[in-house]
């Protein structure tokens, strides 16, 4: 790994690479720290892995992308340590079981391998993962069963372990899964509610907070702020965004000033950058990402001037990278990337945006290893 710049640096990767021996790949720095994007591609059961360039926010892809998961890959989130990746699928059978893919990720290159045990077992249709602020759990939402399976994450192999007393109770058709350390929030799209769970520390094991579920609307995505105050939900049937602040205690979920908040048409996937001051929201039926300013105080969102900012083809999933430069949405057209003003909010493409993805890109994560 050889340094080019202040924050970048190149990575030469020996072997064939298309036409040339020998590949080079620029990637983002945060300190000594490498960042990458993933996009799991539902229709060609991939995932596709980039280099993050620390300067533009390009995207390149590393040496052996993409990368083989399996049917249907539909959500995907990575550990806050930048180690380990987790692909729900829900093109797999039934019965017997049904699975969670899990990857390390090499810190130097970016590339996935299967995790020893992958994939993991977990509840029918799984549709939706994250992993706690901690990295020390996992949730995922099962569409099959409208459960929320739990498992414990090992440090060292990056294994998943199913919690004592898995799977939850959750609403009807459970779609998208959200955790502070101290609470996990899940979608219902069919009862248009969130269903809210008080997380054990120890044992991760999941209670349902009193007043559970919460009236929302109905909505696929749910994203928290790294503060753990406030809980927005998007609701694709009626194009606005459920913001709610997160009582401290006990984790019931209070609608904030002004909520719902208008979007585009029919949002899907919604991100709060590092930082907590702004929220991004995937406009599918919009062909577009809406970009807000976040209250500090209320939670009340604020659209960012010029929002909402021109995407790809129906992007159904935005992430923010952890340096809180960039955003990514995946979508039909591949990964659109922006450039996120640090002081407004204001997204602006990156040259070369929409990145080539698979067939039919449906998740994004970005990682940051160390």
């Amino acid at each position: 790994m050889t340094p080019v710049g202040p924050g970048t640096c190149t990575i030469t990767v020996t072997g064939k690479q298309g036409k040339d021996d020998n590949a080079t790949v620029a990637v983002n720095v945060v300190g000594s720290l490498v960042e990458f994007a993933y996009a799991v591609n539902l229709s060609s059961n991939t995932i596709s892995a980039y280099a993050v360039n620390a300067t533009s926010g390009a995207l390149t892809p590393v040496p052996g992308s993409p990368f083989a998961t399996g049917t249907n890959p539909d959500s995907i989130a990575v550990d806050p340590s930048g180690k380990f990746a987790y692909v729900t699928t829900i093109g797999e059978p039934s019965s017997p079981s049904v699975f969670i893919y899990a990857y390390t990720i090499n810190a130097s290159s970016g590339a996935l391998t299967p995790v020893a045990g992958s994939p993991f077992s977990g509840g029918p249709n799984p549709t939706a993962v994250t992993v706690d602020p901690t990295g020390t759990f996992a949730f995922v939402t099962n569409q099959g069963n409208n459960t929320i399976s739990a498992f414990r994450i090992n440090a060292a192999s990056g294994a998943l372990a199913p919690v004592v007393g898995s799977p939850y109770a959750v609403g009807t058709s459970p779609q998208g899964v959200a955790a502070t350390s101290k609470f996990a929030y899940v979608t219902n799209i069919a009862d248009g509610t969130v269903s809210a769970f008080a997380i054990d520390g120890t044992s991760g094991a999941l209670t349902p907070v009193p007043g559970s579920p919460f009236a929302a609307g109905q909505g696929p995505g749910v994203a928290v702020d790294p503060a753990g105050k406030f809980a927005y939900a998007t609701n694709v049937s009626d194009s606005t965004v459920s913001g709610s602040a997160i009582n401290a205690t006990s984790g019931a979920l209070t609608p904030v000033p002004g909520s719902p908040f208008g979007t585009g048409n029919a949002p899907a996937g919604i991100a709060v950058d590092p930082t907590g001051r702004f929220a991004f929201v995937a406009d599918l039926g919009s062909n577009a990402v809406s970009a807000y300013t976040i209250s500090a105080t209320s939670g009340a969102l604020t659209p960012v001037a010029g929002s909402p900012f021109g995407s790809g083809a129906a992007p159904v999933a935005v992430a923010a990278d952890p340096a809180g430069k960039f955003a990514y949405a995946a979508g039909l057209s591949g990964v659109s990337a922006y450039t996120i003003d640090a002081t407004s909010g204001a997204l602006t493409p990156v040259a070369g945006s929409p990145f080539v993805a698979g067939l039919t890109p449906d998740g994004i994560a970005v990682a940051r290893p160390h």
